[in-house]
């Protein structure tokens, strides 16, 4: 009986074969990226918990495939990290927010919800840094950043840019009373930057507003993002 270990071995060489990263750019693998000044970090410096690797190789099949780029987000609700892959390289790390009520796919609960998405949309491409959507437009109001932890925003303001999130599981994400897209489930920046990395949205994945600009700029449609705990 093959071990868990062996099973995460074959699992890796499939990755790389499925990538097409074979020999001298194996070792390489998870060695991509730059260092951020704003919450990004070089993927030579930090590893991916075993939890987020384990779902970015969940995503093999559906990278490999035509019809979807391949990138792939892991928001790990835990770590309040997002982990973005790239050509199967872990390529940066994101400091986020998820919902301060925890995890949760149903309309109306101001929760996470978990699973398989993807990048659905992307909105605000330009807007400077701040700028206020409401209905997914610019109301041309640029928000008051704050950047200390005890202080809120008056208002739950969606700021600078928007990936609109569209579930791919039925009945856990997609469809139904759990619809992700239809409970407008975004990853965005905000205006209460001293609050990343602590659970605090309503439901939608929070940025820092120069992280979601890169993230942005960064990231195509069709994009794969899991929502794991």
């Amino acid at each position: 009986m093959i071990s868990e270990a062996g099973r995460r071995a074959v699992r890796g060489v499939m990755l790389l074969a499925v990538l097409g990263l074979t020999g001298w750019q194996a070792p390489l693998a998870l060695a991509a990226g730059s260092d951020g000044e704003n919450g990004a970090k070089a993927a030579s410096a930090l590893a991916a918990p075993e939890r987020v690797q384990l779902a970015f190789d969940s995503m093999v099949e559906r990278l490999a495939s035509a019809d979807d780029t391949e990138q792939g987000l892991v928001v790990d609700v835990t770590s309040q990290r997002m982990y973005l892959f790239e050509q199967g390289r872990l390529a940066a790390s994101y400091p986020v927010s998820t919902a301060e009520r925890g995890t949760g796919n149903r309309e109306g609960s101001l929760r996470t919800p978990l699973g398989l998405h993807r990048v659905d949309e992307k909105i605000g491409a330009g807007a400077p840094s701040g700028m206020i959507f409401r209905g997914r437009r610019p109301t041309g109001e640029r928000a008051e950043i704050l950047t200390q932890p005890d202080q809120r925003a008056s208002r739950d303001d969606v700021t600078t840019r928007i990936l609109w999130l569209a579930g791919l599981e039925p009945g856990v994400n997609q469809g139904g009373d759990v619809d992700s897209k239809r409970r407008y489930i975004y990853i965005h920046g905000t205006p209460e930057e001293g609050r990343i990395g602590t659970p605090a949205s309503h439901g939608c994945v929070r940025m820092t507003n120069d992280d979601v600009i890169e993230l942005f700029d960064r990231v195509e449609v069709g994009a794969l993002v899991d929502i794991i705990e």
